[in-house]
């Protein structure tokens, strides 16, 4: 008999559309809802290292991903007028390297990838409601939506992202995520070079990754004493004066965001929270994946790339184990490690970009963290 035959997820991001795509590969049922009537995130770009372009070969969208997006396989360094100081080449991921190293794409692209996967893998989509209540017994989950409908469950999952209502039923005493003291900008920008590229200001370290033939994205960040609020009209400002150092392809950028004529630029402004919650992330047939207990900062390009993990071991634990309470267990106990190193890894990068502190330090850090998550899952 099967673990689990009706399954619904909570959230339709990243994670939560590559749960329900491996689920239904099972033959689960699986029903997902997204509050977002749209079903399209904000966003400009999104890096995707080598290990999740190896994750998302497994979830079955890797060709469409690399077709619509951007890659490389080296990462420029420049200085602040956009001379070529040294190229690093990358190192291609364990088990896949045919691969590229990395690669870029548009969000709302790659969200839209993920969802004709989701819909053509027979999951039933709702969108723009949500659950008003879950009571669970030792059989299932009964669950009640905002339209008043009722369904009972085998296995609720918890994809609902960084500020999760369902983690209220599993954690109910957890206090929140916690501000970094860093802001992340980002803004989609004409394609400078075939590379990623890294801009080295004295204060401010800039980046350019491709997101297609002609694009890239833009990243920045700052450092910040506390939660901002930065109303949407200054962002062009805001984002032009922290590029005022540079020159050469930078200055282009930071001209074009104050005149207006960078068309296009798909600004976002994003203060950086994050958290790693100890295990276990279930609570009887409820449990929880991705953000909603292991969100981080971007210095590792890995926050999606670790939900997509999640994703791929839960399905496979709920394949190979003989009880659901086992299979709930192995999947915190697999998973973990990975999900800890890359929380852990940005945080102390993130600390060390605000102390002004050692280069080599920070290069230690990324590169250590890069070659463990190459290794197989």
């Amino acid at each position: 008999m099967a673990l689990v035959n009706k399954a619904l997820v909570v959230g339709g991001g990243i994670g939560g559309m590559c749960a329900a795509i491996q689920l239904s590969k099972l033959g689960i049922e699986v029903d997902l809802v997204e509050v977002n009537p749209h079903w399209a995130p904000d966003g400009a770009g999104i890096t995707i290292s080598g290990p999740t372009l190896r994750a998302l070969r497994q979830i079955g969208v890797v060709d469409q991903v690399l077709q619509h997006g951007g890659s490389w396989r080296a990462i420029d360094l420049c200085d602040v007028n956009g001379e070529l100081l040294r190229t690093l080449p990358m190192a291609p991921t364990t088990d896949a390297e045919d691969l590229p190293p990395a690669a870029g794409i548009l969000r709302p692209v790659l969200a839209g990838i993920l969802a004709e996967a989701t819909k053509a893998s027979g999951v039933q989509v709702r969108l723009g409601t949500t659950l008003t209540t879950l009571v669970q017994d030792a059989d299932g989950v009964d669950v009640v939506f905002a339209d008043g409908s009722k369904t009972r469950y085998d296995l609720v999952i918890g994809a609902d992202g960084i500020n999760s209502a369902i983690r209220k039923f599993v954690i109910p005493d957890f206090g929140g995520p916690q501000f970094t003291g860093q802001g992340s900008w980002r803004a989609v920008v004409p394609r400078q070079r075939e590379n990623s590229t890294i801009y080295l200001g004295s204060h401010v370290k800039a980046g350019m990754n491709p997101i297609s033939d002609k694009e890239c994205y833009l990243f920045l960040l700052d450092k910040r004493p506390g939660l901002d609020f930065i109303p949407q009209e200054d962002w062009p400002r805001c984002l032009a004066e922290l590029l005022e150092e540079f020159n050469g392809p930078l200055g282009g950028i930071r001209r074009g965001l104050l005149d207006g004529t960078l068309e296009h630029p798909r600004l976002l402004y994003r203060p950086l929270a994050g958290h790693m919650i100890p295990g276990p992330w279930h609570k009887g047939r409820i449990v929880l994946l991705g953000d909603a207990v292991h969100a981080t900062t971007p210095h590792l390009a890995s926050g999606a790339g670790i939900a997509v993990e999640a994703a791929i071991v839960l399905a496979e634990e709920l394949a190979s184990r003989r009880t659901l309470e086992g299979a709930l267990i192995a999947y915190v106990g697999r998973h973990y490690d990975r999900a800890n190193l890359v929380v852990t890894a940005s945080g102390k990068l993130g600390e060390l970009e605000k102390a002004g502190g050692s280069a080599e330090e920070h290069s230690r850090i990324m590169v250590s963290a890069q070659e463990a998550l190459r290794a197989p899952i």
